[in-house]
């Protein structure tokens, strides 16, 4: 696949941002976040039949870009710079923006994607993008026109202060836009408010946990797909009177991957090791707290759920140990973050999390859900997304990560899965069963 870089600008707000909101303080949840940037693509279909009609490719990207500005006005820290990890300078410099021209048809990379070519969608270079001491930029976006007259629309966000729903509420604010819909999504920045950020915090403390995670290596990103019969299946076989009864999808999708990563692990290093599932729990929505549905900032926090060498794999128990650490992020555990109280709650629950994740023989995973957020739901004004992928992960340092995405008709589920090679190639035959399939 060839990738042609056609332009390159920053898009600003359509209206400059207030001076009084020039500087965009981060919560406390936000400052535990690093600056990496996490990537999405949306792909979709031509307009119409015509491959060749550009002036109609053309409309599209002249509204892209408008709309997109627009956009800007409501979400204006996203057209900002992230400063000392605290704060966020809403100087209006815009958001990086590509447009390319791509080799390939929708329908040849839908046919057998592969992580390694579609992330040549995403935008790049990030280091070249900004002079020294300018900031880190919050978003950056390449809309790439396939070969057909379909369009990709490939997203590096900064995790500072974008988390997978805030992600998807700007996704659709910005498409509600482009088909000239009142109904876009209002963004609420209220987090700064309820968790309000603690100076005296170093600015490492969540490194604490990053060693035991982080792996040196080549690692294999590959997606493997579970469609409604075989989550079906899999939601029966964890479903338990004296465990779990009625498991969910993602509960039920990551019980069964964490069993048979488990399992390769035994067969790779000879015996059963301990082993860590620390899955991503969105906070909103949770009894008893006050977070709007479209609250922007990163309101999430680390269920870590453990299993000992001596526990048997099975669905049920395994299950039954992650909806327990999933409980524990109820809305009391959200009220004891916020004010004050989140000064001397963050720090423990930190350090109790340093403590789970210091075992150097147990193996640790890390799971994320983009289920149910309504990814699928960002319509620009030519049909809902024909696929949504996460891009998937490149590079020598990495995580033992799955992360886990809705199928477009909302009853399957895509988990990505990234893990050394090694303990890759042990997997894929383990995780393969009726109603599943690997990519």
């Amino acid at each position: 696949m060839e990738v042609e870089i056609m332009s390159k600008e920053s898009i600003k707000p359509s209206c400059p941002t207030p001076h009084h909101l020039r500087t965009y303080k981060l919560s406390l949840l936000d400052q535990l976040m690093q600056s990496a940037h996490v990537p999405m693509i949306l792909f979709y279909r031509p307009i119409n039949c015509d491959s060749n009609n550009m002036s109609v490719v053309g409309e599209r990207l002249e509204r892209l870009k408008q709309s997109l500005s627009e956009t800007l006005t409501s979400f204006y820290p996203f057209a900002g710079r992230i400063k000392d990890g605290l704060y966020i300078d809403c100087n209006n410099s815009g958001v990086q923006y590509f447009e390319a021209k791509i080799s390939c048809s929708l329908s040849e990379i839908l046919s057998k994607p592969d992580s390694q070519m579609i992330r040549q969608l995403l935008p790049s270079n990030l280091s070249r993008l900004e002079t020294p001491n300018a900031g880190i930029p919050v978003a950056m976006i390449q809309v790439n026109i396939l070969k057909c007259g379909g369009i990709a629309i490939g997203t590096q966000t900064s995790h500072k202060i974008i988390d997978g729903p805030t992600s998807t509420t700007f996704l659709k604010a910005w498409a509600a836009s482009a088909r000239g819909s009142g109904e876009a999504p209002r963004p609420s920045f209220i987090a700064p408010l309820l968790f309000p950020q603690n100076s005296l915090l170093p600015s490492d403390t969540m490194l604490a946990i990053w060693p035991s995670l982080l792996k040196f290596g080549k690692c294999v990103t590959r997606r493997f797909v579970f469609d409604a019969s075989g989550i079906a299946t899999l939601k029966a076989k964890a479903s338990s009177s004296s465990f779990v009864r009625n498991p969910t999808l993602v509960e039920s999708v990551s019980a069964f991957i964490w069993i048979c990563v488990t399992a390769a692990s035994r067969i790779r290093y000879g015996s059963l090791r301990p082993s860590v599932l620390s899955h991503i729990v969105n906070l909103r929505g949770k009894t008893a707290t006050s977070l709007p549905e479209h609250s922007i900032g990163n309101l999430l926090w680390m269920a870590t759920a453990q299993c000992h060498a001596v526990a048997n794999l099975e669905l049920q128990s395994l299950g039954a140990l992650l909806r327990k650490s999933i409980m524990e992020t109820s809305g009391e555990f959200v009220d004891q973050l916020q004010g004050e109280k989140g000064f001397q709650k963050v720090p423990e629950c930190l350090t109790e999390l340093g403590e789970v994740h210091s075992n150097g023989g147990a193996d640790y995973f890390a799971f994320s859900s983009m289920c149910k957020v309504g990814i699928y739901e960002a319509d620009f004004g030519w049909g809902k997304p024909m696929w949504v992928s996460p891009g998937g992960i490149d590079g020598l340092v990495f995580q033992n990560l799955v992360f886990l995405i809705e199928t477009r008709n909302g009853d399957g589920i895509e988990a990505w899965v990234t893990l050394d090679e090694q303990d890759m190639a042990i997997l894929q035959p383990l995780i393969c069963f009726p109603g599943s399939e690997s990519f």
